[in-house]
C-alpha cells in the first residue's frame, strides 16, 4: 500500500512458500469437488442406503451445516493453538470421517460421518487462507497466492461433474467421498516440511460459552433460511431463523464484554474490513439464489439430465478462475475500489442480459450471461479477500479468514431464500393449470415447477403439454424478474465498493495506516509468534 510512513520493502516468498501454496490449494480444490460431486453420487446412494426423503436433505445439508456452525470457533481455535497444527488435524479427522461416509451401510451413519466432516471442513478452509496471510508478506505476491486460492476453489466445482460422472459410471457412491483421502494424506505429509506455524502468543483462553452461543446461533438460522427457500414462510423455519437472531445479539453483545473474546469486533472497526465483508456477503446472495434458479432452469426448462447441467455450467466457472487471476495485476495500477466496483458493473450487465431469456430454449443464452456474469464477480471476491485477511492483524487472520467464510455460507443461504422466493412468487402468479386437472395435482403443480413437471407426466398429452409450456414460462418470468432485481442491486454495489473503498491505494488491496482503528498502536502491537517449517 502506498503510505506517507517510510517502511522496508516486505520480505518476498520463495519456493518454498510457492509449494506450500500449492499444498494449501489441495484441499480447497477437494472441498468444492466433493460438494459437486455429492450431487451426482446421490442417485446411486439412494439406490443403495434406501434413505427418506428427509434423510436425502439431511446428507446432502448437514455437511454445510456444521461448516457454517464451526467456522468461527475453528478460525479462532487456529489463532490460539496453531493454524499449521489445526489444519494438520482437520486434514486427519477428515480423511477418517471419508473413509467412514464412504463405508457407511445405513443412511443414519452417513448423515453422522457427514456431519463429522463437515467439522473437520470447518477447520480447513480458514486455515488455509490464514496460512496464505502469514506466508506471503509482499502485497503483490499475497493478492497473486490469494487468486491461485481461489481459482482451486473453481476448479475443484468445474471438473466436479467431470468426475463425479466418470465415478458413478464405473464405481460405487463411496467413492465420492475417498477422492479426499490421498489429497488428506498429501496434505498430512507435506505440510510440516513445507508451512510454518503460527498463531497468536497473547490469545487467552477459548470461551466455551462463546463457542456454545455461536453454534445455537449460526445452526439454526443457516436451517432457518434454508428451510423457508424451500418451503416458503412456516413456523418452524420463521422460528429457528429467529432463535438464531437472538442467540447472535447474545453473542455480540458477550464477545463485547471479554478480555479474550472468542471473535475480536474490533475487527469491524476497520471500515475497508466492514465495508468488504458487506459488499461480498450481499454479492454473494444475489449470485447464490441465481445460481439456484439457472440449475433449475437447465434442467427443468431445458430439460438438461443433471451431469448435462453440470457441463454446461463449467465455462462459468473456468470464467471466475481465470479473472480471480487477473485481479491482483489489475490493482497494481488502478484503485482496488475501481477495479471491484468494474467488476460488479460487468455483473449487472450480466444479469442484465440474463432477463432477456425466455422458455423456448435460451440455455446457451443464459450461459453466456452467467459467464459476463462471473467474469465480473470473480473481481470483487478475490479481491475482496485479500482486503479481508490483509486489514486483519497477523495474529488475527484465522478470525478473519473464518468471518469471511461465514459470510460466504449465509450469503449462499440467505441467497437460495430470498431470490428462491422472488422467483417463486412470480411464478405462482403466473401459472396457468388447465381446466379439468384434479385438485391435488393443480395444488402440485401451483407450488413449484418441480411439481408442474411430475403432474404433466402423469396427464394426457395435449393436457401435460399445455401444463408443462405454461410452467415453463411462468417459472421463466420469475428467473427474468429475479435477475432484473439482481442487476439493479449489482450496479448499486458498485457504487458503494467506490463510495467505501476508494481510500484504498493501488498496487495493495490493503488500508492506509490511518485505517488503523482509533487508540490502536501498531507500534506496541506484539508480534506474532512464528515457528519455522520443519
Amino acid at each position: 500500500m502506498s503510505t506517507t510512513t517510510t517502511t522496508e520493502p516486505a520480505a518476498r516468498a520463495g519456493r518454498r512458500e510457492w509449494i506450500g501454496l500449492a499444498v494449501l490449494a489441495l484441499p480447497t480444490l477437494l472441498l468444492s469437488l466433493d460438494m459437486s460431486v455429492l450431487y451426482l453420487a446421490l442417485p446411486k446412494l439412494s439406490a443403495d442406503l434406501d434413505p427418506s426423503s428427509t434423510q436425502q436433505l439431511w446428507i446432502m445439508d448437514i455437511y454445510g451445516f456444521m461448516v457454517a456452525g464451526f467456522l468461527v470457533t475453528m478460525g479462532t481455535l487456529g489463532d490460539r493453538i496453531g493454524r499449521r497444527r489445526l489444519l494438520l488435524i482437520g486434514g486427519a479427522a477428515f480423511a477418517v470421517a471419508s473413509v467412514l461416509a464412504a463405508y457407511s451401510n445405513s443412511a443414519e451413519m452417513l448423515i453422522a460421518t457427514r456431519a463429522l466432516m463437515g467439522i473437520a471442513g470447518a477447520t480447513l478452509m480458514p486455515s488455509t487462507l490464514a496460512l496464505i496471510r502469514n506466508m506471503f508478506h509482499d502485497e503483490h505476491q499475497r493478492g497473486a497466492a490469494i487468486g491461485v486460492w481461489f481459482s482451486c476453489f473453481m476448479g475443484g466445482m468445474t471438473v466436479g461433474p467431470l468426475v463425479g460422472g466418470v465415478l458413478m459410471e464405473s464405481f460405487s457412491w463411496g467413492t465420492a467421498f475417498l477422492l479426499g483421502v490421498p489429497v488428506m494424506l498429501i496434505l498430512l505429509a507435506a505440510g510440516p516440511a513445507l508451512l510454518p506455524e503460527h498463531r497468536d502468543p497473547n490469545a487467552g483462553r477459548l470461551d466455551l460459552f462463546s463457542v456454545g452461543l455461536s453454534l445455537i446461533a449460526i445452526l439454526p438460522a443457516i436451517y432457518g433460511l434454508k428451510e423457508l427457500a424451500k418451503d416458503g414462510f412456516a413456523t418452524q423455519p420463521t422460528v429457528a431463523l429467529a432463535i438464531g437472531i437472538a442467540f447472535a445479539v447474545a453473542f455480540v453483545r458477550r464477545q463485547g464484554r471479554l478480555r479474550d473474546p472468542l471473535l475480536d469486533m474490533g475487527l469491524f472497526a476497520n471500515r475497508a474490513f466492514s465495508a468488504t465483508l458487506g459488499l461480498n456477503l450481499v454479492a454473494g446472495t444475489i449470485m447464490g439464489g441465481s445460481f439456484l434458479l439457472v440449475t433449475l432452469y437447465l434442467q427443468l426448462v431445458e430439460g438438461l439430465s443433471p451431469l448435462e447441467a453440470g457441463l454446461r455450467l463449467v465455462p462459468i466457472n473456468v470464467a471466475m478462475a481465470i479473472a480471480s487471476m487477473l485481479a491482483p495485476q489489475l490493482i497494481r495500477k488502478i484503485r482496488p475500489a475501481y477495479v471491484m466496483a468494474a467488476g460488479l458493473v460487468i455483473t449487472g450487465l450480466g444479469f442484465s442480459l440474463l432477463t432477456q431469456v425466455d422458455s423456448s430454449g435460451s440455455g446457451w443464452i443464459i450461459i453466456g450471461a452467467f459467464i459476463i456474469a462471473s467474469l465480473g464477480i470473480a473481481l470483487p471476491s478475490a479481491l475482496g479477500m485479500n482486503i479481508i485477511v490483509s486489514t486483519a492483524p497477523p495474529e488475527k487472520a484465522g478470525s478473519a479468514s473464518s468471518l469471511s467464510e461465514t459470510a460466504g455460507e449465509f450469503g449462499i443461504a440467505f441467497g437460495v431464500a430470498t431470490i428462491g422466493s422472488i422467483g417463486t412468487a412470480v411464478y405462482r402468479d403466473r401459472i396457468s393449470v388447465p381446466a379439468g386437472v384434479p385438485a391435488d395435482a393443480d395444488s402440485a403443480a401451483r407450488e413449484g415447477i418441480e411439481g408442474a413437471v411430475r403432474v404433466a407426466e402423469q396427464l394426457p398429452g395435449s393436457v401435460g403439454v399445455e401444463l408443462l409450456d405454461s410452467a415453463r414460462e411462468a417459472f421463466t418470468a420469475g428467473l427474468t424478474t429475479a435477475a432484473g432485481i439482481g442487476a439493479i442491486a449489482f450496479f448499486v454495489l458498485a457504487a458503494v465498493a467506490i463510495a467505501t473503498l476508494r481510500h484504498l491505494e493501488p498496487s495493495a488491496a490493503v488500508p492506509d495506516e490511518s485505517e488503523t482503528p482509533a487508540g490502536a498502536d501498531e507500534s506496541a502491537a506484539p508480534e506474532p509468534e512464528l515457528e519455522p517449517a520443519h
